[in-house]
């Protein structure tokens, strides 16, 4: 397909998908800010690594706990009513953490345990996300799709999201915390919005509740979808290794990330919205990424935008450990972005594409899984080392890492191995499934 008819192809995203777009963009402007305002928070009351760190472990170890089981659950119920509830259980949590710092009574216990229930919902709420996409809009329009939702969160979550969530917290701390519960309820309402039924294919009557089923059963029922789902992924060669690969990256860029506020408050010398600003960066490099992406793929190969993305982190952690230039490290940063999103856009497009619609959901989670379940314990080692080997030891180790990932793997993404993976439609896997 040409260039001009795919441009022209881009109405056919349609009118659901734009709700679906717009309610994810919503909710990622509210979380952008809250990931600025809670380290500013935590490092206006201490200055330990550790304790700094405590809000990426808060964070991430929901990935750790809930992927799978919520793979299951995203797959048994609407996912549509799913991720409106969510929402609106979000908006009670932030709501009461807003107002709690607005009347100055916030202790940092209450901070984590909101960030721990919020991310819980996340969990869910993307897994469910990403399972509407491929029944909203045609395969073809699956990069675009996901171009255009990696654009539009990162856009907001990190673009708008990095300076004037420093801006904001400047005025009052609370504010951030608010504004994002407002935005949970947007993205209610405009889900709401989405006509129709968006249930996994095949499992209108097998929701087991305590009266079909006792505890023992259902559990075995989870277990055994579960397993279902490492089945499928075992017999996809290039997911596999795609989703290991990214969650031992992971692991090292969330512990850099975790006190990245303290290289730039005290290594760089830089003011809250100054940190704001290098996220920023960071969020350009991901925008540019998500609306060139697709014709960028297509021009340099999916093969070799996996490779130079691995040269790219390398580089990023090396910059970060070395360089007192903000401007030296905003760009890498801003590289940073354009690998991330175009990694995210092969990734997921991919994923889409091979698996069936009845496993989508126990597909994303277990992805998500492997992508994030790691990043708590990454988090809690980035505080560890900084505290004791100096701020630049989390971005040492990353190097290391990502420099022996790229050597180790190289020969793996091959143009032959990757057309391969492309070549099976999910709709292809699902007759040979039940031919079996």
């Amino acid at each position: 397909m040409g260039e001009s008819a795919r441009t022209a192809a881009a109405p056919g995203l349609g009118r659901n998908f734009i709700k679906l777009w717009a309610a994810n963009t919503s909710s990622a402007l509210g979380t952008g800010l809250v990931t600025i305002a809670a380290p500013l928070f935590v490092a206006s009351q201490t200055s330990d690594p550790l304790t700094v760190s405590a809000i990426s472990i808060a964070i991430w170890l929901p990935w750790l706990l809930f992927t799978l089981p919520g793979g299951v659950l995203v797959d048994r119920v609407d996912r549509r009513r799913l991720m409106i509830r969510l929402d609106w259980a979000r908006v009670v949590v932030m709501g009461v953490l807003g107002t709690s710092m607005l009347l100055g009574h916030a202790p940092l216990w209450l901070l984590f345990l909101s960030l721990f229930v919020i991310e819980t919902g996340e969990v869910l709420f993307r897994s469910a996300g990403q399972s509407m996409v491929p029944a909203v809009v045609p395969h073809q329009m699956l990069e675009r799709a996901n171009g255009w939702l990696i654009g539009g969160v990162t856009t907001t979550q990190q673009m708008i999201a990095g300076p004037l969530g420093g801006f904001l917290f400047l005025v009052a701390a609370s504010i951030p915390f608010l504004v994002n519960a407002s935005t949970y309820a947007v993205s209610a309402v405009l889900i709401a919005l989405i006509p129709g039924t968006f249930r996994a294919a095949g499992k209108e009557a097998e929701t087991p509740g305590p009266a079909k089923a006792g505890l023992k059963e259902n559990l075995a029922s989870v277990k055994a979808d579960i397993a279902e789902s490492f089945r499928f992924l075992l017999g996809q060669p290039m997911l596999r290794t795609m989703s290991v690969l990214i969650g031992i990256l992971n692991i090292t860029l969330i512990g850099a990330g975790s006190v990245l506020v303290l290289l730039a408050t005290q290594r760089l010398g830089l003011s809250s919205i100054g940190y704001g600003v290098l996220i920023t960066c960071m969020a350009v490099g991901g925008v540019l990424g998500s609306i060139f992406g697709d014709r960028l793929v297509k021009r340099v190969t999916a093969t070799w935008t996996i490779r130079i993305g691995l040269l790219v982190e390398a580089a990023t952690h090396l910059t970060l450990a070395t360089s007192l230039n903000q401007y030296v490290v905003g760009f890498a940063l801003f590289a940073l972005g354009v690998h991330c999103a175009l990694w995210v856009m092969v990734g997921n497009s991919l994923r889409q594409r091979l698996t069936p619609p009845a496993l989508m959901g126990r597909s994303a989670s277990l992805n998500l899984f492997i992508v994030f379940g790691g990043n708590a314990v990454g988090a809690l080692l980035g505080g560890v080392l900084a505290k004791q080997f100096g701020i630049t030891a989390p971005y040492w180790l990353g190097f290391v890492v990502a420099a022996v990932v790229a050597v180790s793997t190289w020969r793996v993404f091959t143009p032959a191995a990757v057309a391969r993976a492309y070549e099976t439609p999910a709709h292809l896997r699902e007759e040979q499934d039940a031919g079996r």
